[in-house]
C-alpha cells in the first residue's frame, strides 16, 4: 500500500512516498480504506520535530485527521462492520471518562502513525462512525479540530442558550467553535484580520465580527458587545499573544478555554486580572471518544456541514499543503483527497 512518511529526519523536506505491506486485522481490530485526511497546526509542527519526544521515533507516517471505510474486520468486532464510514479517533486511548491519569497514551501523526496511508491497521474501539450526510474529506476534519472545539463550547464550556461566546481567527477550532455555539444557542462574536473572511463567518451565525487589525483593543470591543459585562466564553486558540485581550473580553467568572499558541507560547501576563474576575483558565486538549461520539450524534441531527477551504490537494501533495498553512490563506480545514 502506498503511504506518505518522514524517514530520515525531521522536516517537510523529509517527507516521501513510500510503500508497506498490507495490514491484516486480529482479534479486536478493523482495517480502513482512507479516503481523506485534513490539516491540523499539530501536523505543522510535529513534522518540523516541534513536539520533541512526544512526536516519537523516524519513520512516522504523519497526519492525525483522516475518514475511510472498514475494508475488513478482525474476529470479536461488533461495534463496527465493514461498510461503514469511520474516523480514527485521535487519542486511541482515550476511550471515555476523563483522560487517563498517566497521560493520554499517544496520538496518531505522532507517535503512532498517522492517516497518510490507503490502509489503516485500528483497534475497533478506537474508531468513530460518521455521520452520513458528510462527505468523506468534511468527516475528516472531526478527529482534531472539531472535537477540540466540542469539548471546549460543549463538554468542558456548557455553553448554554443566551451565553455569548468569542472566537479567534476563521481556522478549523475555531469555525467549528461557532457552529457547536450557535447550535447550543448561544451568541457569537468572531474576530480576524480579513474583512473577507468575517462575511464568511458571518454567513455560518455569527452574531458580531471585529477586524483585530483595524481593532487592536479587541477585547475591549467585544466586550462592548455585550453591553459591559464580557463574554461567557473565550475559545482561545492564539497563546500568549492574544491572552491579554481575551482577560479583557470575558466576564466575572467566565472561561478562558486554552487551546492553541499561534501568536506564541509565551508572554508577560497579569495575573491578578484573573483572580479579581474569578475566571476559569481551561486547558483543552482534543477529547475521548465517548466525546466524539456525541459530537457526531449531534452534528448528524442537525446535518451540520464542516466548512472546508476550496484548495484541495491529493495524498501526494501533502508537502505542499503544510506548506500552504503559515500564509494564512485558507478558510477553516485544509483537506486532503486520496
Amino acid at each position: 500500500m502506498r503511504v506518505m512518511e518522514l524517514r530520515d529526519d525531521w522536516g517537510f523536506e523529509h517527507i516521501l512516498p513510500g510503500e508497506r505491506p498490507d495490514p491484516t486485522p486480529g482479534p479486536g481490530q478493523v482495517v480502513v480504506r482512507m479516503k481523506a485526511a485534513s490539516l491540523n497546526y499539530r501536523d505543522f509542527l510535529t513534522i518540523q520535530g516541534g513536539y520533541g519526544s512526544a512526536a516519537g521515533a523516524l519513520p512516522l507516517i504523519p497526519i492525525s485527521d483522516g475518514t475511510g471505510e472498514i475494508v475488513a474486520v478482525g474476529d470479536g468486532v461488533t461495534r463496527v462492520k465493514a461498510g461503514e464510514r469511520v474516523c480514527p479517533a485521535f487519542f486511541p486511548n482515550w476511550i471515555s471518562g476523563p483522560p487517563p491519569a498517566g497521560g493520554f497514551g499517544g496520538a496518531l501523526g505522532g507517535p503512532f502513525d498517522g492517516v497518510m496511508q490507503d490502509l489503516m491497521l485500528l483497534d475497533a474501539e478506537a474508531v468513530v462512525t460518521v455521520p452520513e450526510h458528510m462527505s468523506d474529506m468534511e468527516a475528516a476534519t472531526l478527529p482534531c479540530a472539531g472535537l477540540t472545539a466540542w469539548s471546549a463550547v460543549v463538554t468542558q464550556g456548557g455553553i448554554q442558550p443566551g451565553d455569548t461566546v468569542l472566537v479567534q481567527g476563521t481556522g478549523g477550532v475555531s469555525i467549528f467553535a461557532l457552529l457547536f455555539a450557535k447550535m447550543h444557542g448561544a451568541e457569537v462574536i468572531a474576530t480576524s484580520s480579513s474583512d473577507e473572511k468575517l462575511e464568511k463567518v458571518k454567513a455560518l451565525g455569527a452574531d458580531h465580527l471585529i477586524n483585530y487589525r483595524e481593532t487592536p483593543e479587541w477585547g475591549k470591543a467585544a466586550r462592548a458587545f455585550t453591553g459591559g459585562r464580557g463574554v461567557d466564553l473565550v475559545v482561545e486558540v492564539g497563546g500568549a499573544g492574544t491572552l491579554k485581550d481575551s482577560v479583557r473580553a470575558t466576564r466575572i467568572g467566565g472561561t478562558i478555554a486554552m487551546i492553541g499558541v499561534l501568536a506564541g507560547p509565551r508572554s508577560d501576563f497579569n495575573v491578578p486580572l484573573v483572580v479579581m474576575q474569578n475566571m476559569r483558565l481551561q486547558g483543552v486538549t482534543v477529547g475521548s471518544r465517548d466525546m466524539f461520539d456525541a459530537m457526531t450524534r449531534a452534528m448528524a441531527l442537525h446535518k451540520t456541514h464542516p466548512p472546508i477551504d476550496d484548495k484541495i490537494y491529493g495524498f501526494d501533495e501533502l508537502r505542499p499543503a503544510l506548506e500552504s498553512m503559515p500564509n494564512g490563506q485558507h478558510f477553516s480545514k485544509i483537506c486532503l483527497q486520496f
